[in-house]
C-alpha cells in the first residue's frame, strides 16, 4: 500500500485523517461517548412536551357553598380575566370551598407572558375578593403535573385505618423519593361534625332546621368550620379548622335563649366522602404521583417500586399496596419496541450493503458509522434540552436507513480509485476529498428539509417540534462519520484493494465520476 500522494493531486480535509488516523478515530469516539453518557441524564418520557395554551386559576375558600364561591370569587374573577389579551374561551365551575377558572388562549399566544399578565390582573382584583380567601393560584398547563403512577391502599382494615396509612407511613415514604413533585391521595377520608337534631324540641321553641343551618353558617366569618349540608334531622359540617370540637360547636348560638346543644346532639364522625377509590370492587385509598419537570419517569417507576415492596413488609397482616398505573413501565415497553426496531432495521441495512457491495470490509465501515450517528444523536438531544420519546425514537428509526448514506458514497468512490490503482491511503483521501462537497451539500439538503417539520403550527407542532431536528442532527452526525471515520477505516481495511474485480470485491460496476 502506497501512502504518497500522486502528482497534482490537491490536497483535501481527508488528508488530514488518513496521515493523522488517531484523530478522527478519536473525533468519532468522542460522539460515541457522549451519546451514551447521555442515555443516564436524558429525559425520558412517552411524547415530547407541549406547552398548551391553557391557563388555570385556583381559589380556595374554606368553609364556603357553591353558591357563594361562584358569586363572591368566580364570578369577580372571570370579569376581570375577560380582559387578559389572547383569550379564546373561559371554563369555570365552583364547588364547595374552591373555585377553578380554565383560560384557553388563541393559537400563538405566549402562555409565560400571558400567565404574567393574569397574576398581575388577579392581584389587583383581589380587594374585590372575600378576606378571608386563600390567594388564587396561577399556573400554566403542564404536561408534568398529569399523575405518572397511580396505587392503591386496601385490605381488611376500616377506612379510617386504611387513611391514616396512605396519609402517614406511606407518604412520607413516597413524597421524598428524587424527582417526585408530588403525592395526591384520593379517596381519603376526614372528619365532620354531625348534629343530630331533636326535631319535638326543635318545634317547642319556634326553630326550623334553617335556623340551626344559618347559626351554624354564621360562625363561619370566625372560624373556617367547612361546608354545610342539612336534611329534615341533621346537620353535616366538614372541619376546617382542626381546634373546633364537639363542644364549641354545641355552644353556637341559634337566638337569645337557645344554643345549639339544647335542640341537638353534636359528634365528631367519618364524613362521608364524594371521592371512592375502588380496586376490583373493593374501597381502597388512592395515592397519585407527579413528577418534577426534571424527573426521569423510568427511574421514578423503579424507585417507587422498590419503595412499594418495602412498605409492603411494614403494612399490617391484611393490608395490601398495590400499583394500579404506572407510566414508567408503558414507557419502557415503547422505548424496547422502537430500539428492538432501530437494531433489526441496522441489520437490514446492513444485510443490503453486503448484498451490493458484496466485501465483509466494505461492509464493516457503515456498520460502525451507524451507531457512531445515532448513539451520537441521543447527545444532541440531551444538550438541546429535548427527550427521549416516542417520537424521538420514531425519528432515529427513520434515520437509520439515512446515516448510512454518506458513508456509502464515500466508500464506494475510494473503492473506485483503489482499482484505478492508487495505493490504499491515497486512494482514501482522494475518493473522500473528491466527493467531500457532495456529502455536506446532502447533508445539507435533508437538514433543510427536515428541520421545518419541528416549526409546524398548533399542536401538531408541539407535538413534531423534536421529530425534524433529531432527523437534523442524525444526517450531520452521520456525515461527520462519514468524512472522518470511513476513510481511516478504509485506508486500513483495503476494501478495494489491487486486483479485486469490480462488483464482487469492492462494489457495483459503475462510476461515480
Amino acid at each position: 500500500m502506497s501512502g504518497e500522494k500522486p502528482q497534482g493531486r490537491k490536497s483535501g480535509v481527508a488528508d488530514l485523517f488518513v496521515a493523522r488516523p488517531i484523530f478522527g478515530v478519536v473525533i468519532n469516539l468522542l460522539i460515541l461517548i457522549a451519546g451514551l453518557a447521555a442515555l443516564v441524564s436524558v429525559d425520558v418520557r412517552e411524547m415530547p412536551d407541549v406547552d398548551q395554551p391553557v391557563l388555570s386559576i385556583r381559589t380556595t375558600y374554606e368553609g364556603a357553598v357553591p353558591g357563594t364561591v361562584d358569586q363572591e370569587v368566580t364570578q369577580v374573577l372571570e370579569d376581570a380575566l375577560s380582559a387578559l389579551d389572547g383569550v379564546s374561551y373561559i371554563e369555570s365551575s365552583s364547588s364547595t370551598g374552591e373555585s377553578r377558572i380554565t383560560i384557553d388562549l388563541s393559537e400563538g399566544t405566549d402562555v409565560d407572558i400571558a400567565a404574567n399578565e393574569a397574576r398581575e390582573i388577579v392581584s389587583s382584583t383581589q380587594r374585590a375578593l372575600p378576606d378571608n380567601i386563600e390567594n388564587p393560584v396561577v399556573s400554566k398547563s403542564d404536561s408534568n403535573a398529569d399523575a405518572i403512577i397511580r396505587l392503591a391502599v386496601l385490605g381488611d382494615a376500616t377506612f379510617d385505618e386504611l387513611t391514616t396509612l396512605a396519609e402517614g407511613v406511606i407518604y412520607d415514604r413516597l413524597s421524598v423519593i428524587d424527582g417526585i413533585a408530588e403525592v395526591s391521595v384520593r379517596g381519603n377520608r376526614g372528619n365532620e361534625f354531625r348534629v343530630t337534631l331533636d326535631i319535638p324540641s326543635l318545634l317547642n321553641r319556634g326553630l326550623t332546621v334553617s335556623d340551626v343551618s344559618t347559626a351554624l353558617l354564621a360562625l363561619r366569618d370566625d372560624t373556617p368550620l367547612g361546608s354545610l349540608e342539612a336534611t329534615s334531622q341533621t346537620i353535616a359540617l366538614r372541619v376546617g379548622n382542626a381546634e373546633v370540637t364537639a363542644d364549641s360547636v354545641g355552644q353556637v348560638p341559634i337566638n337569645v335563649t337557645t344554643r345549639v346543644s339544647d335542640i341537638a346532639f353534636v359528634q365528631l364522625v367519618p364524613e362521608d366522602s364524594d371521592v371512592f377509590a375502588r380496586v376490583n370492587g373493593q374501597s381502597a385509598i388512592g395515592l397519585d404521583i407527579s413528577r418534577q419537570s426534571v424527573g426521569n419517569t423510568l427511574e421514578i417507576s423503579k424507585a417507587v417500586s422498590a419503595a412499594v415492596e418495602e412498605l409492603r413488609k411494614e403494612l399490617p397482616d391484611g393490608v395490601d399496596i398495590v400499583i394500579t398505573s404506572d407510566d414508567g413501565v408503558f414507557i419502557e415497553g415503547s422505548i424496547d419496541e422502537v430500539v428492538k426496531s432501530i437494531g433489526l432495521a441496522a441489520v437490514i441495512v446492513v444485510a443490503v450493503i453486503f448484498a451490493f457491495l458484496r466485501s465483509a470490509s466494505a461492509t464493516l465501515i457503515p456498520a460502525v458509522t451507524i451507531p457512531v450517528a445515532l448513539v451520537g444523536t441521543v447527545a444532541a438531544i440531551w444538550l438541546t434540552g429535548f427527550s427521549v420519546n416516542t417520537i424521538s425514537l420514531l425519528a432515529l428509526v427513520l434515520a437509520t436507513g439515512m446515516v448510512v448514506d454518506d458513508t456509502i458514497v464515500v466508500i464506494e468512490n475510494i473503492v473506485r480509485k483503489r482499482q484505478q490503482g492508487m495505493g490504499a491511503f491515497a486512494a482514501a483521501a482522494a475518493g473522500t476529498n473528491e466527493v467531500f462537497f457532495a456529502v455536506i451539500s446532502t447533508t445539507a439538503t435533508l437538514a433543510a428539509v427536515f428541520i421545518p417539520i419541528s416549526f409546524l403550527p398548533g399542536q401538531a407542532g408541539g407535538v413534531f417540534s423534536e421529530f425534524g431536528f433529531v432527523l437534523a442532527f442524525a444526517v450531520t452526525l452521520s456525515s461527520i462519520s462519514a468524512l472522518t471515520l470511513a476513510p481511516v477505516m478504509a485506508a486500513f481495511l483495503d476494501p478495494g484493494r489491487a486486483g479485486a474485480k469490480p462488483g464482487r470485491t469492492g462494489c457495483p460496476a459503475r462510476s461515480t465520476s
